[in-house]
């Protein structure tokens, strides 16, 4: 089969396409024929050596497709149906293993490019607005790059459960989208506390939700009312550095919390429950953004589109 590898770090040139060996499913696991990959930050850090991988690495973790075989003990896929996962091993490439529990059915009402797209920023959008922060009618919520992957399904999926929306935004052009979306208000990042202030009467947001970090936090947390909650879910400007949190005292009581994905998607029942919403979610209107397509041997353009940062929606492989 065709798949992704990459021989040394470096820049998307160091991505060749080779032809190895198709993988065999062991127990518990399921060979899938791969529609679609999902292309993401995290591959561009493996490429560059940032995160230390052994090297050939064929890279991928997010696709989706038909399951082609199953392991042993495999009792509730079989082949033909279609899958989608967040958790696959080197989905770069025209097949892809993936444990069984950590598959999800993909219905028919579901493309696929959905459920290519879906996986992580679907799963990371609906853990923070379920279960990190549980947004509801009464909830005003604030979220950073409102036009993004996450951003841009969050808003969406926040205005589905009846929350008021303030997104955050770095241009016109993603302003615009931002309100497509369905954002009640959106704000440029400079001097946002107060305009979020100004909005809410002086109380601030119910919770913010911060994927920019460093140069976003303090802001966030001026941005939250009494008691509120500042969930920080990334890093795009850098980290946040160590801080006291006597601070949070004074501002109000406030919360702060630091997720990720994988606490979220502890049990096979856990990763169920928020692919079903989001299917439902989708099939109620909820549109998952696709900014681009690519072949496997144009992998270098996705990652070099991918980290100009130019781009609006998820980036898709289709082998």
């Amino acid at each position: 089969m065709r798949a992704v590898r990459i021989h040394k770090h470096g820049g998307p040139e160091v991505l060749t396409v080779d032809d190895v060996d198709t993988p065999t499913p062991g127990p518990g696991q399921v060979l899938v024929r791969t529609a679609r990959t999902g292309v993401n930050f995290i591959e561009t850090y493996q490429r560059e050596g940032v995160y230390d991988v052994e090297l050939p690495f064929l890279l991928g973790s997010e696709g989706s497709g038909v399951v082609e075989a199953v392991g042993d003990g495999v009792t509730h896929l079989s082949p033909g149906q279609r899958v989608m996962t967040s958790q696959g091993v080197g989905t770069y490439a025209e097949y892809f293993l993936v444990n069984a529990d950590q598959a999800v059915v993909v219905p028919d009402s579901i493309s696929d490019d959905d459920a290519g797209a879906l996986p992580l920023q679907g799963f990371t959008a609906h853990y923070l607005t379920r279960s990190t922060y549980a947004v509801g009618p009464e909830t005003t919520a604030v979220i950073t790059a409102a036009a993004g992957g996450v951003g841009g399904l969050a808003i969406q999926y926040m205005k589905q459960l009846g929350a008021t929306v303030i997104g955050l935004t770095s241009s016109q052009d993603k302003a615009e989208t931002a309100r497509s979306l369905g954002a009640d208000h959106v704000l440029p990042y400079d001097g946002f506390a107060d305009a979020v202030l100004d909005l809410t009467d002086g109380q601030g947001a119910d919770v913010v939700y911060d994927s920019v970090g460093k140069s976003t936090f303090d802001e966030s947390l001026a941005a939250t009312k009494t008691r509120g909650t500042v969930v920080l879910f990334g890093g795009a400007s850098g980290q946040v550095p160590p801080f006291d949190l006597q601070r949070l005292n004074a501002m109000g009581s406030l919360y702060v919390t630091r997720p990720s994905l994988n606490a979220y998607l502890r049990t096979p029942e856990e990763l169920q429950w928020r692919a079903q919403e989001m299917f439902q979610a989708i099939e109620s209107g909820l549109t998952v953004r696709v900014g681009g397509n690519y072949t496997l041997e144009d992998a270098a353009s996705a990652h070099t589109d991918l980290e100009s940062r130019a781009t609006q929606g998820k980036l898709l492989l289709t082998p």
